[in-house]
């Protein structure tokens, strides 16, 4: 009987938080719609994989994104000697830290931090899992919050019989080496970046607050 009430208790558990409603974008980063940052730093990615390219690969896909939401952003290559300098370029130091010093220097509002934790190949796909998080350069509050693992399919089909199955094993073997590096980290971002809201220079400023949110995770 216990074993009998226990698994409908779960049954409903799982209902439950599958008809939870979505968050808007206003209750889910309230504090991005208070402080309203505009300049965004873009901080070197952290790399928790083996992969150890992967911190440079992720690093070239952030600017683009940021920008087409409407935000100023510091170009991360003209960046790079001051971050080598203060030794910024290791961003765990700074993930948790004051960051006054990107306020004081490049007169900054917020820095964004992404953290790989894992990027994959696997045969057919790339498996990508990232977490962003953004924080206010003057108060050191997490605005932003967001994670998500994405798999890009690279499988090419080349038709039936044994000669496709080779083409296609061939083509799928270079696909996968030609687009594991910058895609998949790419595709990453336009899926988990869709609920950060949109900045000064976005036609949607300050009226995407009402938006439903793609994915419920809550900034802290």
């Amino acid at each position: 009987m216990k074993k009998i009430l226990f698994v409908i208790f779960l049954g409903l558990q799982l209902l439950f938080s599958s008809c939870s409603p979505k968050l808007t974008l206003g209750q889910k980063s309230p504090k991005m719609y208070e402080e309203k940052p505009l300049k965004l730093v873009i901080m070197p990615p952290i790399n928790e994989t083996d992969h150890v390219e992967a911190k440079e690969f992720f690093y070239t896909t952030l600017y683009a994104p940021l920008c087409e939401k409407g935000y100023y952003v510091y170009s991360p290559y003209m960046l790079m000697d001051l971050f080598q300098s203060e030794s910024a370029y290791d961003s765990e130091q700074f993930i948790d830290a004051d960051l006054s010093m990107f306020g004081n220097v490049l007169d900054a509002d917020a820095a964004i931090f992404t953290t790989v934790k894992i990027w994959q190949k696997h045969f057919g796909r790339v498996e990508v899992s990232i977490e962003y998080k953004v924080r206010s350069v003057k108060t050191g509050e997490t605005l932003f919050l967001e994670s998500g693992t994405y798999n890009l399919d690279t499988s090419v089909n080349a038709g039936g019989g044994l000669i496709g199955s080779i083409a296609s094993l061939a083509a799928t073997a270079i696909s996968t080496a030609l687009t594991e590096k910058v895609e998949a980290g790419r595709l990453c971002n336009v899926e988990f970046l869709t609920d950060l809201p949109t900045g000064k220079y976005h036609p949607m400023h300050g009226s995407d607050r009402n938006i439903r949110a793609k994915w419920n995770i809550k900034s802290e």
